[in-house]
């Protein structure tokens, strides 16, 4: 017993011992810390230290020795925070440092939603000339190889990862063709799958809701999703129907999974449109059982109302074969324009009709127009523009994608708020961001996004957290990171752990609070006093720095080559 003093003494030492290991003090400590590590357990208090970008010591470390120390006081330290879904391929080449994102805690991106930044072909660029014309980009590369080239060499401010896209294998042999591949071109498809595996993307995704999507059947999605699970990857959905078919689309996602042999992520979980609100117990239920049954099935969500994707969406899927110029001619030819309004006023079971699903005009703001003669629309409702032009709804809706050439993008309030906390709450469900990184100036600061592009993690913080008491803080925290990296298999993040990247993040949680909204979506959220990202701060004392310490991430099936 007359040795525990000792022990006690030596003990206390030891960080400072280990601080000297190298001959040199660590590069960073934070000390003071209310540490929540990210696995849902109770916080404790601590100091964190930082040698080479990684945690060399989490413990009472007031005697090391560091270069710097940071006085976390009153404030959390948690792992950085990972969105499953981010959207940033293209933005990320027009301003790296991605503020939105960083402001909110988010350290790693993980994105490619059916449609990915490769592989690339001069017709999928010809087709998709508005995008790259929007963001002033000249796309260089054809494989993610060379993608994730050019992000390395420009430098980046957080950790990026990539899907590769089914919707994108397919446009890059069948086009946007409404057709099945023949058995040969079904193999190229495949071969691409792996080439963009074996690149390092980290598995296969589908959109299934967007043209040219839907015309693939299940069979296609699943001989590519072997492809992928052969190499370890992960299959990722927004599936088939987020709607009143949502019952059936789980099952086509858990057999793509089960066949595929990979686990499933689906994305932006959601009971989509009016008469399904109420029904997420059901859902909740159908992918409990998915989960008992075996099958390694999970879910995120961005936890707001209103989901955002492009006003095409609203369109039949038929009307969208061969792409979107396309599209606009026959919704300027009367006769298929009075068969797509038909359609679109009829409910139907074989799509997700988004016109049938909104409560009215009002529930439909537009958020990014290409035509600059548009620009003064970003922010007004489809009812107000409406107004405006002195047209019924359905045909301004016809008429703004003539002139946009099917560019605009639209935030659609369908969703209830029970629905949005019951699925949030569920422990198997993690957060995406569903948002590209943007700034409030520059060429990004000209859009009107959805909020959740600056305020997702944040406004769960305050709302969910702070305010309702929806969620413990620790269970949010591991919602925003142990989870997601768990499931992304990222093993060296996620969480605080010694001998780990050090993508720590720094805040009070009395104050952390979103403040993009609707009406004002171009703002940052505050209270982020910290953000480091492989142990580089990206956010130093609640400012932007210009450092870009993020790194590609490479899943399982990567070759160097």
């Amino acid at each position: 017993m007359k040795l525990l003093p000792s022990l006690r003494k030596l003990a206390a030492l030891l960080p400072l011992a280990l601080s000297c290991v190298y001959g040199q003090p660590y590069d960073l400590v934070i000390r003071n810390a209310h540490v929540i590590d990210g696995t849902g357990s109770p916080w404790y208090s601590g100091d964190i230290a930082i040698r080479d970008g990684r945690i060399a010591a989490i413990g009472a470390l007031a005697q090391a020795a560091a270069r710097r120390a940071i006085d976390a006081r009153g404030m959390v330290a948690a792992p950085g925070f990972i969105d499953m879904l981010g959207q940033s391929e293209l933005t990320i080449l027009v301003n790296p440092h991605l503020p939105s994102k960083i402001f909110q805690g988010i350290t790693t991106e993980i994105t490619g939603e059916g449609n990915s930044a490769a592989p690339l072909n001069d017709a999928i660029v010809r087709a998709d000339r508005l995008a790259y014309e929007h963001y002033q980009i000249t796309p260089d590369w054809t494989r993610f190889s060379q993608y994730f080239a050019r992000l390395e060499k420009q430098g980046i401010g957080i950790n990026f990862a990539s899907y590769v896209g089914a919707t994108q294998v397919r446009r890059m042999v069948l086009g946007d063709m409404n057709r099945d591949p023949t058995m040969q071109e079904l193999e190229r498809m495949k071969a691409l799958v792996v080439y963009a595996m074996e690149d390092g993307a980290v598995g296969l995704s589908t959109s299934l809701q967007y043209a040219p999507a839907p015309y693939a059947k299940t069979a296609e999605l699943i001989a590519l999703a072997r492809e992928s699970g052969k190499l370890g990857g992960i299959y990722a959905t927004h599936m088939r129907s987020e709607g009143d078919a949502i019952l059936g689309a789980i099952d086509e996602a858990v057999r793509i999974g089960r066949e595929g042999g990979l686990p499933v992520e689906i994305w932006h979980l959601k009971a989509a449109g009016k008469s399904n609100w109420g029904r997420m117990p059901e859902i909740v239920r159908h992918i409990e059982a998915a989960r008992a049954s075996g099958v390694d099935i999970s879910a995120d969500t961005y936890a707001y109302p209103a989901w955002f994707n492009n006003f095409s969406a609203f369109i039949p899927p038929w009307a969208h074969d061969g792409g979107d110029a396309k599209l606009v001619e026959r919704l300027k030819d009367p006769a298929m324009r009075a068969r797509i309004r038909k359609e679109m006023q009829t409910p139907a079971k074989g799509w997700d009709n988004e016109w049938q699903e909104i409560p009215g005009p009002e529930a439909i703001l537009v958020s990014v127009a290409h035509n600059p003669k548009l620009l003064p629309l970003q922010g007004k409702t489809l009812a107000q523009i409406a107004k405006m032009w002195g047209k019924v709804p359905i045909d301004t809706v016809f008429d703004l994608l003539i002139e946009d050439n099917a560019f605009t993008m639209v935030a659609v309030f369908g969703m209830s708020e029970p629905d949005v906390a019951l699925a949030l709450q569920q422990p198997w469900v993690s957060v995406d961001n569903d948002s590209q990184g943007t700034a409030p100036d520059g060429l990004l600061g000209k859009e009107h996004p959805h909020p959740r592009a600056y305020g997702t993690f944040p406004r769960i913080l305050r709302k969910f957290v702070r305010e309702e008491h929806a969620l413990r803080l620790e269970e949010a925290i591991r919602k925003f990171t142990a989870l997601p990296a768990q499931r992304m298999r990222l093993t060296d993040r996620g969480v605080l752990k010694q001998g780990l990247w050090a993508d720590v993040v720094v805040f009070d949680p009395a104050v952390i609070r979103d403040t993009a909204t609707f009406d004002d979506p171009n703002q940052l959220s505050v209270g982020m006093q910290y953000v480091l990202v492989n142990g580089v701060p990206v956010i130093d004392g609640g400012k932007m720095t210009q450092a870009l310490p993020g790194k590609v991430l490479r899943g399982p099936g990567f070759k160097s080559r």
